[in-house]
């Protein structure tokens, strides 16, 4: 219950303009130290659990460890994560290209999704709370590559879940 407090806190700071991404080019020691705050931190950790669902936990602890091995004792960067779940997927998803979109775009997107009949649509937007006028940035352009996870009637809820890429405005 704790965690998705702070889940919710992070997501109000970070549905406002004047957010930040959870990886940028940094230049200066303060500029450093902007970037470690609880927006970093949670934002970061819910993204990880996002990639830990969509991959199933067993493909991602075994890019987990692949990271780990390849990367012991030696500085890494972000990418070196997102090339070791990749090389653990075979090809199957670019991790690199879908968690790019999460870290270096700042916000989050708005999911909407309608059912008519046995239809299924689902569109992506920027979500913003409050519009700082100081702030205002044009975001329209950001797309984010959403992972979607659902179950059908046909399911038992433990062994079916199917999982759908939303990488376009809308699908």
């Amino acid at each position: 219950e704790d965690f998705h407090n702070l889940i919710f806190k992070a997501m109000m700071k970070d549905s406002l303009n004047s957010s930040h991404p959870v990886s940028s080019a940094v230049q200066s020691s303060e500029q450093i130290e902007e970037m470690f705050d609880a927006l970093s931190y949670i934002k970061g950790a819910s993204l990880i659990l996002m990639l830990k669902h969509y991959l199933t936990k067993d493909v991602f602890r075994a890019g987990i460890e692949v990271y780990l091995h390849n990367h012991n004792y030696r500085t890494a960067q972000s990418d070196d994560l997102w090339d070791s779940m990749n090389e653990i997927t075979n090809g199957t998803l670019d991790v690199k290209k879908m968690m790019k979109t999460w870290i270096l775009h700042k916000g989050f997107p708005l999911v909407t999704v309608v059912r008519k009949g046995k239809t299924i649509s689902v569109q992506q937007e920027k979500f913003l709370f409050r519009v700082e006028p100081e702030n205002w940035t044009s975001d329209a352009s950001y797309l984010w590559h959403i992972p979607l996870t659902y179950i059908t009637s046909r399911c038992n809820f433990t062994h079916c879940t199917n999982a759908y890429l939303l990488d376009q405005k809308s699908g």
